[in-house]
């Protein structure tokens, strides 16, 4: 009699409408986390999700007064001429070079800082670098573009009054090919640097202090407990953030390469980005433009795919 009576009670538990009363019982409980999500989850709606409907005009000879669904549609047309256009494939090379020169030298960087800033011991002084580090992420880069053109002047630029008092000519950083790529590099990193490391500094201070303490009461120096034991518990971190990265190979900064591009730099330093501008913008030619955006797009997802599976089968951390 008593199992019987227990049988009940576990198939009136798991019903169906008892699973959607304990979701309604969730969302009235969490109510407040649920409102806090809605601007979120609206703004990816709006801006991520809704435009999607657009990606149909990459198969189509869009004109904005025909409207999509008036519009001739001409299947892989754009796509044809996308690989056989001779300034995609100079525009493609220069995303691939810039965007791992950033990798390269972008990455680490938010790293060392954060371990850096995590060795400081006064609090007092450790809060300003980290504010001061915070400070340019909030720079558009129409602002910063203006502050690396005075900077690098080639007439009133500290650098270049250096280079003259050692008796050396000028030299026009901007609108020289040979170190337009390394401008990109470091102004991305100065702008980025800071407001990189938060997510890095927040996982250290996660890590239980005992485990510190031990392994200087073992004698460990700080070198020593910066790789085997800060390091060590960044790696779920350091995966995800990986694979996030391998997905921006082909994501380039078109406020950043728009601002300080120049017609002398354009063989080194035009994108996707600017190329879709151009075509898409300026010469209104919406649907090649939505065709390299689609294309880039479904590289950089199959990237995401194949570092996530490099990550399952090197460790147990990954996206999925």
């Amino acid at each position: 009699m008593k199992q019987e009576n227990q049988g009940k009670r576990i198939r009136k538990k798991n019903h169906p409408t008892e699973k959607r009363r304990s979701f309604g019982k969730n969302i009235t409980l969490y109510r407040d986390d649920y409102i806090m999500l809605l601007p979120g989850l609206i703004y990816f709606l709006i801006f991520a999700y809704a435009p999607l409907w657009g990606l149909i005009i990459a198969f189509q000879d869009y004109y904005p007064l025909k409207g999509i669904f008036g519009s001739q549609f001409v299947g892989l047309k754009h796509f044809k001429k996308l690989f056989t256009d001779p300034f995609f494939a100079r525009v493609f090379k220069n995303t691939i070079i810039i965007s791992v020169y950033k990798f390269i030298f972008g990455f680490p960087a938010p790293i060392l800082l954060a371990l850096c800033i995590n060795e400081i011991k006064a609090m007092r002084f450790k809060k300003t670098m980290q504010s001061i580090s915070y400070l340019p992420h909030f720079l558009s880069w129409v602002v910063v573009s203006g502050i690396m053109v005075e900077f690098l002047s080639p007439s009133r630029g500290p650098i270049n009054v250096l280079i003259k008092a050692l008796g050396m000519d000028p030299i026009f950083f901007i609108a020289d090919k040979r170190y337009f790529r390394g401008m990109l590099v470091m102004t991305d990193m100065w702008k980025s640097i800071g407001w990189g490391s938060i997510i890095y500094l927040s996982s250290i201070a996660s890590v239980d202090q005992e485990i510190y303490e031990a392994a200087m009461i073992d004698g460990a120096g700080r070198f020593k407990r910066i790789i085997h034991i800060t390091l060590p518990a960044l790696v779920p971190l350091l995966t995800i953030m990986l694979i996030m990265e391998s997905g921006k190979l082909l994501n380039d900064s078109f406020q950043q390469v728009y601002n300080f591009l120049t017609p002398t730099t354009e063989e080194v330093g035009d994108v996707i980005s600017t190329f879709v501008y151009r075509k898409g913008i300026l010469q209104m030619n919406y649907s090649f433009s939505t065709a390299v955006n689609l294309t880039k797009n479904i590289i950089s997802f199959v990237m995401v795919v194949i570092a996530n599976t490099i990550a399952n089968r090197v460790n147990e951390y990954a996206l999925w």
